[in-house]
C-alpha cells in the first residue's frame, strides 16, 4: 500500500442539524438567532448553543446540537446508530444532496418541524484547499481511500471518500462516530490518503 506524503487531520461527526432561517424560527421563536459557542474545524462553522429533539417512529433523541451559521435547506445527519434508535432509514449522501432521503419531526422550545426530505448518513469526506489538492494530484469530486494507523487506532482503510475542494475550507477528514468509534479513532488524529491499494 502506498500513501501520499500530507497528513490529514481527522474530525468526527457527531448527530447535528443544519436549519434554515425559516426553521430556527419555527423551532425557537420569530426574533431568534443561533447562538455561536464554539468553533468548528471548517471556518465560519460552529456549534450553537441551541438544541433540538428528534422525533422517528420509533424513538426519540433529545438534545441534538444545531450547527450554524443559517442554510438554504434544513439538513439532519445522523449515525447508523441514530437511525436503528429513530426507526429511520436514510441514504448516505453527499451534504445537500435531499433527493429521495429520509424524513423526520424537530422538536424545539417553540415549536416543531416535519422535516419530510433532508434526514441523511453522510458520505465520509475529505476537506481541502485548492493548493492542498493540486499537491495531491486531486480534483472536487474525487473519490479516494483513507488509512488510519496510530497509537491506539485500529488499522482500518475507509474506501468511498468524497474530496471536497473549496478555497474557503480547512484540510479534514470527516466520518461519523460510529465509523470514527469503529477504527478508534479522536479529534485530531492524522490519517493518509491511499494513492496505491
Amino acid at each position: 500500500m502506498k500513501l501520499k506524503e500530507l497528513a490529514v487531520p481527522v474530525g468526527i461527526s457527531n448527530r447535528h442539524v443544519h436549519l434554515s432561517e425559516e426553521d430556527i424560527r419555527k423551532l425557537f421563536g420569530e426574533d431568534a438567532e443561533l447562538t455561536p459557542v464554539k468553533d468548528l474545524g471548517q471556518p465560519g462553522q460552529y456549534a450553537a448553543a441551541e438544541k433540538v429533539i428528534l422525533a422517528g417512529p420509533k424513538g426519540c433523541i433529545e438534545g441534538v446540537r444545531v450547527l450554524g451559521p443559517a442554510r438554504k435547506a434544513t439538513q439532519v445527519e445522523l449515525s447508523r446508530s441514530d437511525c436503528f434508535r429513530l426507526g429511520v432509514q436514510p441514504p448516505v449522501r453527499d451534504s445537500g444532496d435531499h433527493e429521495d432521503s429520509a424524513s423526520l419531526t424537530i422538536i424545539g422550545p417553540k415549536g416543531t418541524v416535519s422535516l419530510e426530505r433532508g434526514v441523511i448518513l453522510a458520505k465520509r469526506h475529505i476537506h481541502m484547499r485548492p493548493e492542498e489538492a493540486a499537491t495531491l494530484e486531486l480534483k472536487d469530486k474525487d473519490i479516494v481511500a483513507v488509512y488510519c494507523e496510530g497509537d491506539g487506532t485500529r488499522r482500518t482503510v475507509f474506501k468511498d471518500v468524497l474530496v471536497r475542494v473549496n478555497d474557503q475550507y480547512a484540510l479534514e477528514f470527516h466520518v461519523d462516530l460510529d465509523e470514527g468509534n469503529a477504527a478508534m479513532l479522536s479529534n485530531g488524529d492524522v490519517v493518509k490518503i491511499v494513492e496505491e491499494l
